[in-house]
């Protein structure tokens, strides 16, 4: 089953409210009026735009249409199916969230007493549990399918669309859809079981907004696969007003009945306008006022006084932007959703993401080398908590009692580096890296030319601020798009890491503390791309591959085992720029944890930008923008299965500060004043050396 974004938390695991919000209105939202549709969740997700028609299989197909008492007719039961699988997923979620609940007691018990019987009863509980979350992100996805088939029009009544949001339409010329949209024809689809052949090859701007009120534009991806690459052809001003047009015009005259399309019209509108919203305001509201103060003051003077849905409209945006300005409040609140009660916190979602750790921990584990020694017994202890069983947000902040100062970091200096294990920086690296990942989104992936991305490790100089690089250079937006320059933080960060490596090398004042050092960092390298954090592992491998730590003669005398790991980190970063997809393939994705390397990604989008995004008629190429879509939508394919290793607070603020300090360094410099950087010639070697070449001298004059 394609139902990756479509577990019971789909939108984020900070939801929770949400979530329970919609469990327990499920068996009541057949009841809202025509009028005030249930718009709960409008956000196709990232799995619509990978998936595309293939996201709804057949078996959902076949499903729905023997769901309902008559099964004779889908269309006039549809009522009564979003009835009976509203209860049946209310069911089905509340039996697994208990389950997984008696499972995590059941695992605390068996790491305490090790009875035969718990161990026993594990495995059998895992595969019953593994049953019941795909049976639940079936219904999940069966209900995303029913919300997706509502509201569309039918290809003939799509300029009807376009003269909807028109003052007066009695001087337009009339437009029919081969002027606005190019079809090319295609196969039966198996998965649809449609007799439509088209499939949308371009479009010009107008065209492809409009198609977003086609009866099939949410179950083909189109949607979604809009919202990641409308900016190419048209500003987010120009599509909100698009949206806010066809409102104004159906809203007063929408009747209930949902069958005319006037009232498909206006819902399809609302329907955009509040998946637009969950899944894009952190790139186009937040960093545009303006934008913002546009929505909410139609809403306000418009649609809240004749349609209950404005209210639902201005709630979601005062939430986003609520989640937006307290994320960093909402991470380091640990403490405080500790002394929630259960139900609160532990999330469904959560919980999901949790099992689907414990599981993959069992199937990819790397196994530790000799050479690095026995876990720390404070990590086992960490392991054995109960904060380690459940998810725990990475924090940016951290307490007064765990915090590390500047000056107590330079105390200390490389000495915790060596210290500490390997998994356990591992660990804590990837933590650091999840929590600037995961405040990425597809959007920030595109037009990165034009922020001065390159092909090359260092994407910006550091001596260029994010906000001077120009964006006349290689702009694929409109002019007045607004490009929010996040992949900028990225980069940097990943660059910050990589002088932070080559510089607490170059800084080791023996040979042997520098091949230690070495060691360490190849070998959690290695445990990084084994748990799927290629980000780091790449960040790493470009600080070992600096000119001036290539050069050390520590390599020279570096154990063949370990040196061996720079050859395997090469082959990944081959792997990772041979294809854009890679780290897609298969199911792994799903249950593993993943952090791609935002560099690598950025190039991969680069190079399906290269060409035109224009034919020669002027429209635009919506199979390039498709296939742009579908590469961004793994950003949040892999914000989805999050790592949930304990935090060390003490351990994070002390790489921190090292990787802070570090970050603007001249390794060079640094590497001038360390006589350990240097090859060694013995002085009876070196004497012996001088005396000859003055005996070469001195012959030359005779």
């Amino acid at each position: 089953l394609q139902s990756n974004d479509c577990s019971p938390g789909f939108v984020e695991e900070n939801t929770s409210s949400e979530e329970q919000a919609m469990i327990k209105v499920a068996g009541n939202s057949c009841l809202a009026s025509p009028s005030l549709p249930d718009f709960h969740g409008c956000s196709p997700g990232w799995s619509s735009a990978f998936y595309g028609a293939e996201c709804f299989d057949s078996e959902v197909h076949s499903y729905l249409k023997n769901l309902g008492k008559q099964k004779s007719s889908e269309s006039q039961n549809i009522d009564a199916k979003k009835v009976e699988l509203d209860q049946l997923l209310m069911m089905e979620t509340k039996n697994y969230r208990k389950t997984i609940k008696f499972y995590q007691k059941l695992l605390q018990k068996e790491r305490r007493s090790k009875g035969p019987e718990t161990k026993s009863m594990l495995p059998k509980l895992r595969g019953q549990l593994q049953e019941m979350k795909s049976k639940v992100q079936f219904l999940e996805l069966v209900k995303k399918y029913v919300q997706a088939k509502q509201w569309g029009v039918e290809s003939c009544v799509l300029p009807t669309v376009i003269h909807s949001g028109k003052a007066d339409t009695m001087d337009m010329a009339p437009m029919d859809e081969s002027s606005l949209l190019l079809y090319y024809n295609t196969e039966k689809h198996q998965c649809n079981n449609q007799n439509g052949v088209r499939v949308l090859q371009a479009g010009t701007p107008l065209g492809l907004m409009t198609y977003l009120y086609s009866r099939n534009a949410f179950l083909e991806g189109y949607v979604q696969q809009f919202l990641y690459t409308f900016r190419y052809f048209c500003t987010q001003e120009e599509f909100l007003q698009f949206l806010l047009d066809r409102i104004s015009s159906t809203l007063s005259s929408a009747s209930l009945d949902p069958s005319t399309s006037l009232t498909k019209i206006c819902n399809r509108s609302f329907y955009i306008l509040q998946a637009w919203i969950e899944d894009c305001y952190s790139v186009d509201f937040a960093t545009n006022t303006d934008l913002l103060g546009t929505l909410k003051e139609f809403i306000s003077s418009k649609v809240a006084s004749l349609n209950g849905f404005g209210e639902r409209l201005l709630s979601l945006l005062e939430d986003a932007s609520a989640r937006k300005r307290g994320s960093a409040d909402l991470c380091s609140g640990v403490d405080k959703c500790e002394e929630e009660s259960e139900e609160g916190r532990k999330t469904l979602h959560s919980l999901c993401k949790k099992l689907s750790e414990d599981v993959s921990r069992k199937n990819f584990y790397w196994k530790l080398s000799k050479g690095m020694g026995p876990i720390a017994q404070y990590q086992r202890e960490h392991l054995l908590t109960d904060s380690a069983v459940l998810p725990k947000p990475c924090c940016s902040s951290f307490t007064e009692e765990s915090s590390v100062s500047l000056a107590r970091a330079d105390e200390v200096g490389s000495v915790l580096l060596m210290e500490c294990s390997v998994q356990q920086l591992c660990w804590q690296l990837t933590l650091l890296q999840q929590e600037v990942f995961n405040k990425s989104h597809p959007v920030h992936f595109l037009n990165s030319r034009a922020l001065g991305v390159k092909d090359k490790c260092v994407a910006v100089p550091k001596a260029v601020s994010a906000e001077t690089v120009s964006l006349k250079v290689c702009n694929l937006f409109l002019s007045k798009c607004i490009q929010d320059q996040y992949l900028l933080q990225l980069l940097k960060n990943a660059d910050s890491i990589s002088t932070w490596v080559a510089a607490e090398i170059v800084t080791c004042h023996t040979t042997k503390r520098q091949v230690s050092l070495l060691s360490k960092f190849l070998l959690i390298a290695k445990c990084c791309y084994e748990q799927r954090n290629f980000a780091t592992a790449m960040q790493i491998l470009a600080g070992l591959e600096n000119l001036i730590v290539r050069q050390l003669p520590a390599w020279k005398i570096l154990p063949a085992k370990v040196a061996e790991i720079m050859e395997e980190l090469k082959a990944v970063e081959v792997f990772l720029k041979s294809d854009s997809l890679c780290l897609m393939e298969g199911d792994r994705f799903k249950t593993l944890p993943t952090i791609p390397s935002a560099h690598v990604l950025a190039m991969h989008v680069q190079q399906l930008e290269t060409g035109g995004f224009t034919m020669t008629n002027g429209a635009h190429k919506w199979t390039k923008l498709r296939n742009i879509a579908k590469v961004v939508s793994q950003v949040h394919a892999f914000q989805e299965n999050p790592y949930t290793y304990a935090p060390d607070f003490k351990l994070q603020s002390y790489l921190r500060q090292r990787i802070t300090r570090f970050k603007d360094a001249d390794i060079s410099a640094l590497a001038a004043d360390n006589c350990a950087n240097f090859h060694q010639i013995p002085a009876e070697k070196h004497s012996r050396k001088i005396q000859d070449t003055l005996r070469r001298m001195k012959a030359t004059f005779q």
